[in-house]
């Protein structure tokens, strides 16, 4: 549900702020609660065989896919950036076989290639003619991918290390990084941008880039990456709401019909066998 919001809360965000504002001030403000927050669990800090994956979970979920993301939402409505990432379920399966050693089926790799085939279709039909919605659907793709690697690291990582402390010592990690690009690409800041746009940035920081890992990542290592990943065909249904009620964007037929068929090819594949190796 938290993940849902994120492409209608990003779109508000980005009426009024730069793509690179919205990835940098939101993986900042997540940072300092990050901070607050290990400071008063006081966690183990992480292995030193660990940082290793935990930096590339910070490029994937803090850098590349709120980047890409923040620039499609620029171009293309939320409704239909809601439906070309329903396909996420199926590549952080894909994700999770790469990284942590998980077999899925070829009934799961099946409906997987049946489902990127629709959102294929999809991303052609809604964007004939548009070359900047071609454009949007590149960088969503791309979003897709950098969210799908940062779902399976974290997952993985949560088995040892916890779900909300991935998150937290990730942001921390960065943020001197994020401080860096804040003052080269970012500065000075909207502080006259619109409170729907304040609302949207606050949202994604808070709850997308923060509270909502709490539970994803402590989820994905309970239930296995490629399982618990199908959780995810919710998120198009609650795009698509959001969508509607928070920006008064117009829901088609073309955006129903191929989110419930993505859906149905995901809780297909959800229903298929997954092993996982030692």
């Amino acid at each position: 549900m938290i993940f849902g919001l994120t492409l209608p809360a990003t779109r508000m965000a980005v009426a009024d702020f730069s793509p690179a504002f919205v990835m940098i001030g939101r993986a900042l403000l997540a940072a300092a609660l990050a901070a607050l927050t290990l400071l008063w669990a006081r966690p183990t800090p992480p292995r030193r065989a660990d940082w290793p994956r935990l930096a590339w979970f910070a490029l994937f979920s803090i850098i590349g896919f709120p980047l890409l993301m923040n620039t499609a939402m620029q171009h293309a409505p939320a409704s239909h950036g809601a439906v070309v990432l329903a396909v996420l379920p199926l590549l952080t399966a894909m994700a999770g076989a790469a990284v942590a050693g998980e077999r899925p089926s070829l009934g799961f790799w099946a409906c997987g290639v049946a489902g990127t085939g629709a959102v294929f279709v999809y991303a052609l039909l809604s964007g004939a003619g548009a070359s900047q919605m071609h454009w949007a659907d590149l960088l969503l793709a791309g979003s897709a991918l950098c969210a799908s690697m940062a779902y399976a690291l974290g997952g993985e990582l949560a088995r040892r290390i916890g779900g909300w402390e991935v998150i937290s010592w990730a942001l921390v990690f960065s943020s001197p990084v994020m401080l860096v690009l804040l003052a080269l690409f970012a500065w000075p800041i909207n502080w006259d941008a619109s409170p729907t746009a304040w609302a949207g940035f606050i949202y994604v920081s808070v709850f997308s880039m923060f509270l909502g890992f709490f539970a994803w990542n402590k989820g994905l290592a309970m239930g296995g990456i490629a399982r618990i990943s199908q959780m995810q065909l919710l998120q198009p249904f609650v795009g698509l709401l959001a969508a509607w009620a928070l920006l008064g964007e117009r829901i088609g037929w073309l955006e129903v019909a191929f989110a419930a068929l993505v859906v149905a090819l995901v809780a297909l594949g959800w229903r298929m066998r997954v092993a996982r190796t030692p």
